[in-house]
């Protein structure tokens, strides 16, 4: 921060001189591709609506170092770079590179003022980002000593983030591993589900809200194995008084998604207070603490070896959900109690290091991003040159 502040003193004491994009920039449109001309073994990939490439074509009609911003569908508004050449798609605007910028500091700026894009997409229909808006947009000029210093700064956060995202994708690897590993090991025995739990299935109609009561959990307040309660609806004490037993989690229980993208997803429920589930939340209460650890019981609900039953049930159905009915024949390998112990304890120390968000590398990554956020929006404010 030192150096950048030196050169600010020294090149641009009094302010930059901000500038409309249009008046030292084209705004880009790329031409559209069929889907029959993509092919995954060509060596361009294709922007077209997002940041992930559409496909892979055999040209291109942007160089790499190119800033773009996203025109159409539910990405409209978000600016992204390429270091490679690309081929731009109609759904993808690029910004002609010039003498005034180093392309990586127009993108950190243009990063950092993305809600201005996203506010101004149409929402009608198809959503849509105009090319007047971005080229009314205005952009500070700084002498390009200071950009190579701010781009330097900045890509160094990016980096150390990219490291930690690919450090928690080979701890995801090695968590998945030896889950499987621990939970089918040796001097276990294999159970039917129904042997050692009870399955059930959650509230089968719409109650009535109220602004407090009891707690009412659906398939929302589920996610990654926390239980979300900051957007929780409620319902009276005497309409829980009167929901099936069905419905009513005690502590200890394990609550799993039913239905949707987040399926299984098992949490265990340990607070010391009444709540009520939604249908598209079941729960297992486990019959036998001596038998069947519930964290044991957790760990084994969020494994391939569930999964990989629930996916021989289902079949991969678009709208699957979990049946108690079918559910009650799954296969669990148990070992000893103590073992289960031994397991769960290695486990949840694996479970902490990807997946906790108050911990662990999950925790490094968001400190990383708001560190980068924070420099980002600090190093690019820059006073604006008076025009006398």
């Amino acid at each position: 921060m030192s150096k950048i502040n030196d050169l600010i003193k020294m090149l641009c004491p009094n302010g930059v001189e901000y500038k409309t994009i249009s008046s030292f920039s084209k705004v880009l449109r790329g031409k559209r591709l069929t889907t029959k001309e993509l092919n995954p073994e060509e060596k361009y990939p294709v922007y077209h609506g997002g940041l992930e490439p559409l496909g892979y074509y055999n040209e291109c009609n942007r160089p790499g170092d190119t800033v773009m911003i996203i025109n159409v569908g539910a990405s409209a508004g978000t600016v992204g770079y390429s270091k490679d050449d690309f081929w731009s798609s109609d759904g993808c605007y690029c910004l002609e590179r010039n003498d005034l910028f180093i392309n990586r500091f127009l993108y950190h700026y243009l990063k950092n003022n993305e809600k201005n894009f996203v506010g101004k997409v149409r929402k009608a229909g198809i959503p849509t980002l105009d090319g007047k808006v971005i080229e009314k947009f205005k952009v500070p000029i700084p002498p390009l000593e200071v950009q190579e210093e701010i781009v330097r700064i900045l890509d160094k956060f990016g980096e150390l983030e990219a490291e930690l995202e690919a450090e928690l994708e080979a701890r995801k690897c090695q968590y998945e591993f030896w889950r499987g590993k621990l939970l089918v090991g040796e001097n276990t025995r294999v159970y039917k589900l129904s042997d050692l739990v009870d399955l059930y299935l959650g509230l089968t109609y719409t109650p009535k809200y109220v602004d407090s009561g009891v707690k009412f959990i659906s398939s929302m307040n589920i996610s990654k194995g926390y239980l979300d309660l900051t957007n929780i609806k409620y319902i009276s004490h005497e309409e829980y008084t009167n929901c099936t037993s069905n419905a009513k989690p005690k502590k200890g229980d394990v609550l799993y998604v039913r239905v949707g993208s987040n399926l299984g997803h098992p949490v265990i429920y340990d607070l010391d207070e009444e709540i009520c589930v939604f249908v598209s939340v079941g729960f297992a209460r486990v019959k036998d603490s001596t038998i069947l650890s519930n964290r044991y019981l957790k760990h084994w609900m969020d494994s391939d070896l569930f999964m990989e039953q629930v996916k021989a049930k289902t079949m991969n159905a678009p709208k699957a959900n979990l049946n108690a009915t079918w559910m009650k024949d799954f296969e669990i390998f148990v070992p000893s109690i103590n073992e289960q112990t031994r397991i769960v304890s290695l486990l949840d120390k694996f479970d902490a290091l990807v997946n906790d968000i108050t911990e662990g590398i999950p925790a490094e990554i968001e400190l990383r991003r708001q560190q980068y956020e924070y420099y980002r929006n600090k190093l690019l404010s820059f006073e604006e040159l008076s025009a006398n």
